[in-house]
């Protein structure tokens, strides 16, 4: 786990095209390494961006949730090396992290289990047909993520000191919901600020809106790392 604030933020490019993202990449220069591409970014054109990032000295988070039946995994694990991603969620079943690790077996992708999405309460796990808490839940699914060898798991920084007792200190463990003090949740219900991320044993933060959509980003983005410098 490395300890430079540089590379453990996370600046998730949830825009609406390839071009603000080009442009958002350009505006952020040598302040940021690691960046998120999402569902919103991946399906208006922005895949070809993985490959443009990494041949540039960026690292990529290929945040897909991958969740299907073994083999349309492991074709997607196989895929996202091509494309040149360093980092891919995958949700955190047991049969999906098996097909993946499979698939990424000797390759540098870090691999990631979704526990639960920071955007749900206890209230919507259970509507989904589940009996346990936020937190059991999340437990079961790092243990399983450890046992198959995943290279982390992402989670809400509230469980993320029990996640890092579970899977020890070289697995990473990825939360967003990241928010600096007095800025908006949006529609997150589990948020944290940077230094509470830190404390808890987050490897990486996943910050979004409050850089994306700031009126200066790359001020935003290095008020975040002063703050997770002086945090460690």
């Amino acid at each position: 786990m490395r300890d430079s604030a540089r590379d453990r933020l996370i600046v998730g490019l949830d825009v609406s095209g390839r071009g603000e993202a080009e442009r958002l990449v350009e505006s952020l220069g040598d302040t940021v390494v690691w960046y998120k591409i999402g569902y919103q970014l991946a399906l208006s054109g922005g895949l070809p961006l993985v490959g443009e990032l990494a041949r540039a000295g960026k690292r990529v988070f290929l945040d897909l949730k991958l969740l299907d039946i073994s083999n349309t995994v492991e074709k997607g694990v196989e895929s996202a090396l091509e494309l040149g991603a360093s980092m891919l969620t995958i949700h955190a079943y047991p049969h999906a992290m098996r097909a993946a690790t499979s698939a990424a077996e000797g390759s540098d992708l870090t691999l990631l289990g979704v526990t639960v999405l920071t955007s749900l309460d206890d209230a919507d796990v259970a509507a989904t047909g589940y009996r346990l808490t936020i937190p059991e839940l999340v437990a079961l699914r790092a243990s399983q993520a450890r046992d198959v060898g995943m290279g982390g798991l992402v989670a809400a920084v509230a469980e993320a000191p029990e996640i890092r007792r579970i899977v020890g200190p070289q697995m990473a463990v990825v939360t967003p919901g990241i928010r600096p003090v007095g800025s908006d949740h949006g529609d997150q219900k589990r948020v944290a600020t940077p230094a509470d991320a830190l404390a808890a044993g987050a490897s990486h933060l996943v910050v979004g809106r409050p850089i994306v959509a700031a009126s200066d980003p790359k001020a935003a983005a290095t008020a975040i790392l002063a703050e997770m410098a002086a945090a460690n």
